[in-house]
């Protein structure tokens, strides 16, 4: 990009083009806190877009624009329009899409929600998004650098103003539309016609709108802001809603699948609770902040994280989709858990029931590798760390024991 628009315009673009990312990926990080997605994820996806998508979506789209001129003898004005509605979104929405995709394929059981698409997919995006604002605001300095047109008046400031200020969230919000349907993809049952059909609807409701907002750029001031405010205003509030209840609907997961584990003695009966309230989330990480400084807020963190997949993963076998890997993975789970176990039981304690004074929990913390006393121990006569196969109960499928089911898996 340096060598095609030139070191200078290149340099502008890209200060000015970094000014929205850190907002939108503070945005998407914000809405995925409930279950972070791994790190890895997240930079894959941003990466991507912002490295792999560009750098085809520049040739294709180039591509595209020549075939469209030589084999339809189109005028340039034609070449442009048909470019813009047709190739630019079939190609960009495809190279952005291969990011969730290659998540799909590789890393599925990451993929645990609504939230997660929407979140991957609006990072992949923001990454398109942001090199592409560079070639366009670096490529309308070169123009007004040799017009020598003032800052005001110059294409620069409107394509900054258009691009980063007015439309932000255009690219995120076209490829979350792929993102959704990738997530429903991963949550349905293996021969579900969902496993398919989700991410076709979902890459094509993406190329629909972002063909029908770059064709509304070429119409006049009136029809583009009515296209605006009529479509794009209406279906970003839409997907934000979605996103905010399927944000709720993982706080319910969490509620409602917990309490089989501490009826099992694997977390306190009050856990449940707090891990299933960001508020007390909080007030748990702050209380261990307080007690043991960075590395409680850090355990507490941590402890929520691996409790939350938890909940998620006996989700998926209660409705009848366990994982390949379900028993290994809940071991894994529950040892993660069992580590952190004596820094953060007082802390989640008083977030789950804030209104006990402090005298009556404030006891100094156990140390960490010592055997909580509290609730049922089916892994009696072992120390922690070494309940491989800590009773007849955690080798069984889910609905045997606890609360799900009467010893049928339904």
């Amino acid at each position: 990009m340096r060598q095609h628009i030139g070191t200078e315009s290149f340099l502008v673009g890209l200060v000015l083009a970094v000014l929205p990312v850190p907002l939108l990926v503070w945005a998407f990080l914000w809405l995925d806190h409930v279950a972070p997605s791994p790190w890895q994820n997240v930079v894959f996806a941003f990466s991507w877009g912002a490295c792999a998508a560009t750098l085809v979506a520049l040739f294709a789209n180039e591509y595209g624009a020549k075939l469209i001129a030589t084999t339809f003898s189109a005028t340039p004005t034609q070449t442009d329009h048909w470019g813009a509605t047709f190739v630019a979104p079939l190609v960009e929405e495809t190279a952005k899409g291969a990011a969730l995709l290659l998540l799909f394929l590789f890393r599925r059981r990451h993929i645990e929600s609504v939230v997660d698409g929407i979140v991957l997919a609006g990072l992949a995006a923001t990454g398109f998004a942001f090199t592409e604002n560079i070639l366009y605001i670096g490529s309308a300095f070169g123009e007004d650098k040799a017009l020598g047109s003032s800052v005001l008046d110059s294409a620069t400031a409107a394509t900054f103003f258009v691009r980063v200020l007015m439309t932000p969230f255009a690219h995120p919000l076209f490829t979350a539309m792929t993102g959704i349907g990738f997530a429903i993809a991963a949550t349905s049952r293996p021969r579900s016609v969902w496993r398919w059909l989700a991410p076709l609807g979902g890459w094509l409701l993406a190329m629909v709108l972002h063909g029908l907002w770059n064709s509304s750029s070429m119409l006049s001031p009136v029809g583009f802001l009515t296209i605006y405010v009529a479509v794009m205003i209406p279906v970003f509030g839409l997907v934000v809603w979605l996103a905010f209840w399927a944000r709720a609907r993982e706080l319910r997961t969490i509620r409602t699948n917990l309490p089989v584990y501490a009826a099992a003695g694997w977390l306190t009966l009050p856990e449940p609770t707090a891990l299933a309230s960001m508020k007390a989330r909080s007030q748990a990480r702050d209380t261990a902040r307080r007690y043991y400084g960075e590395s409680g807020a850090r355990a507490v963190r941590d402890y929520t994280a691996f409790a939350t997949h938890l909940a998620f993963l006996r989700a998926a076998a209660t409705r009848g989709m366990p994982a390949p890997d379900f028993t290994a993975r809940e071991a894994e789970l529950l040892h993660h858990l069992w580590q952190r176990k004596s820094l953060v039981r007082i802390p989640l304690a008083q977030a789950a029931t804030p209104h006990l004074p402090p005298a009556a929990w404030a006891a100094p913390f156990p140390h960490p590798r010592q055997a909580p006393m509290w609730g049922p121990r089916p892994w009696d006569g072992q120390a922690p760390g070494q309940w491989g196969a800590p009773g007849a109960w955690h080798a069984q499928a889910p609905g045997t024991w606890g609360a799900p089911g009467p010893g049928k898996h339904r």
